[in-house]
This record gives C-alpha cells, structure tokens and sequence, in this order.
C-alpha cells in the first residue's frame, strides 16, 4: 500500500465537515440531545409526563446553546486563522 500523505487526519476531516455543516451538525446534537434526555426523564417513575417533557427541552436547550457557541468559536477561529490551520 502507497502512503503518498495525501490522507487527511480524522480529527481533521471531521473539523472540516463540521465546519461546512455548521448547522446541521447544531441540529443533529439537538436532536440527540432531546432524545438522549427523553430517555433519560422517561427511567425516573416518580415524575409527571409533564415534568418529564419539560426537562427534556431545558436539557436540549441548554446543550443547544452549548453547540451553538462551540459552532462561533469555530467560525471565529476559522476567520482569526483561515480555515488551513
């Protein structure tokens, strides 16, 4: 097999499509979010469905926001430094 250095690192290939992809990639940890707090609330018995809903959008929210300025600060570091860095 030719290793001609061409392969592009994970890690990098990864930040690259996250950074063409910015808000998919804010929609998909939304939706995992939601999803992962869903299934969390609906294991705790002693809460009403209400509750459960309720806290389950507060945790996605929150996570959201999380996303969202990781998401600036990956376009403030794009633009501070050029996307090549």
């Amino acid at each position: 097999m030719v290793d001609d250095g061409v392969t592009a690192a994970p890690a990098s290939t990864m930040r690259q499509w996250i950074v063409e992809n910015k808000l998919k990639t804010v929609g998909c940890f939304w939706l995992s979010a939601i999803t992962g707090s869903f299934a969390y609330n609906w294991s705790r018995p002693n809460m009403k469905t209400s509750v459960k809903i309720i806290h389950a959008r507060l945790h996605a929210q929150g996570l959201t926001l999380a996303a969202l300025a990781g998401a600036a600060a990956v376009e403030y570091y794009d633009r501070q430094y050029g996307s090549t860095a």
